[in-house]
């Protein structure tokens, strides 16, 4: 131990020489960081806890399954993990300060920032709400470890990457013996959260069943891991995001109104990209910085241009994923227009490519050159839900002129007629 680190220590309770306290004693001053599993006689289970309270992880009574030791060894492992991650964040906000992760010089992240700098160090439940791709788990992370919570651990669950059984399980914990395969106690994120932040990825996704068990555990600040009749008292501040509209979610029946008020105690929406194009070109400099080492890599201005008029439905993911794939694309270290594919130029395995599926449309419906330019623009118009000046941009036209032509798109009684290019209903 002196010598090098271990990712998990394994040790017997009862040993001659020194016993696994005294082990675990020395460990904790050598490597504080190592997760420490106890193997102990059952006549020394009330010592084994009692362990658990220093420092150790888990426990095991003899004689054991071999599945229940390897179970208990999984957890010490993902613990380690996920500690060792939290340590590397940290170390990354200590180097390059407080929104090392977050990018945008708008007026809507600058609000953000102020925001964040407000209720960092808050206990009260964060909802983080906006659309896909939009970074809310980078801005949950920078709330956590921005404020007094930073040294205590980050626990993130997805809370629609598995059953409903499995998450209550992952959350509250369960007994030994609490259902067929629980042939071990397991702790619960709830309590592996205790001090730091639980973060609750797509929330809006949760059972309503198990909603109405969160909801008790924000309650009372205590959680009863399944099967079991003790509860544990809890300190844990929630982070919750969703990109669903979660008010249309409770009046759908999908989401309980009592529950979202205890979550919504702090708002923070994300806006999209298409709110902020000032942020364009600083995260796609960004990304480019991340996937690549070298410094002389530039976009040109054509491409630059490109950036700005996409429409971005994805977000910061997809502009990452663009300038990712760009730099792959490039022949030089200048990044052309060419390079720049957005998603609707990126071929398709079915449908073929807009430009193919724009074409096969007009061929189709026998458009003419002027119906198909006009239905082009109220279809751009639609995709960027009537922001002319953002459809402007993209059309690479006077913002007067597609003005004038949009007037010219409005049939009898002023009604704007639809696209051509616009499936109907059915």
């Amino acid at each position: 131990m002196e010598d090098r680190d271990f990712d998990v220590g394994l040790t017997d309770l009862q040993m001659p020489g020194k016993d696994g306290l005294e082990l675990l004693a020395a460990l904790r001053q050598l490597r504080p960081a190592t997760p420490v599993v106890l193997m102990a006689a059952f006549e020394s289970v009330q010592t084994a806890a009692e362990a658990m309270r220093t420092g150790t992880l888990d426990y095991v009574t003899r004689p054991f399954e071999a599945d229940a030791l390897l179970i208990a060894l999984e957890r010490a492992f993902e613990r380690r993990e996920l500690e060792d991650g939290n340590r590397r964040l940290r170390r990354a906000v200590d180097r390059t300060g407080s929104f090392r992760e977050l990018v945008g010089k708008s007026a809507a992240m600058n609000e953000i920032y102020a925001l964040i700098r407000k209720i960092s160090s808050s206990r009260s439940n964060v909802l983080i709400t906006g659309e896909s791709g939009t970074g809310k788990e980078v801005v949950a992370r920078t709330i956590h470890f921005t404020g007094a919570r930073a040294k205590k651990p980050f626990v993130p669950i997805n809370c629609t990457a598995m059953p409903e059984g499995l998450l209550e399980s992952e959350l509250f914990g369960h007994v030994k013996g609490a259902f067929t395969s629980a042939h071990a106690a397991k702790k619960g994120l709830f309590e592996t959260a205790h001090g730091g932040t639980l973060f609750l990825d797509e929330i809006g996704d949760m059972p309503v069943s198990l909603q109405g068990k969160l909801l008790r555990v924000l309650q009372d600040r205590e959680v009863r891991p399944v099967g079991g009749n003790q509860s544990v008292k809890l300190d844990v501040r929630i982070i919750a995001v969703t990109n669903q509209k979660l008010e249309d979610a409770i009046q759908d029946g999908r989401f309980r109104k009592d529950l979202y008020y205890r979550l919504n105690v702090l708002p923070i929406r994300i806006p999209p990209l298409r709110e902020r194009p000032d942020d364009i070109p600083v995260l796609a400099e960004a990304f480019l910085r991340k996937h690549s080492d070298d410094e002389r890599y530039r976009f040109t201005e054509q491409a630059s241009r490109k950036l700005m008029q996409a429409p971005w439905a994805g977000n910061a993911r997809e502009l990452e994923n663009c300038i990712e794939r760009a730099l792959a694309l490039a022949d030089s270290h200048e990044i052309h227009s060419s390079d720049v594919l957005v998603s609707s130029e990126v071929p398709r395995q079915n449908d073929g490519t807009l430009h193919e599926m724009l074409l096969r449309t007009a061929l189709e419906q026998r458009l003419s050159a002027d119906e198909l330019t006009e239905s082009y623009i109220d279809a751009v118009i639609e995709a960027v839900h009537g922001r002319k000046s953002e459809a402007a941009k993209m059309l690479g036209m006077n913002r007067r002129t597609l003005y004038r032509r949009a007037e010219r798109l409005r049939g009898e009684g002023g009604t704007e007629r639809r696209s051509a290019l616009t499936p109907c209903a059915n």
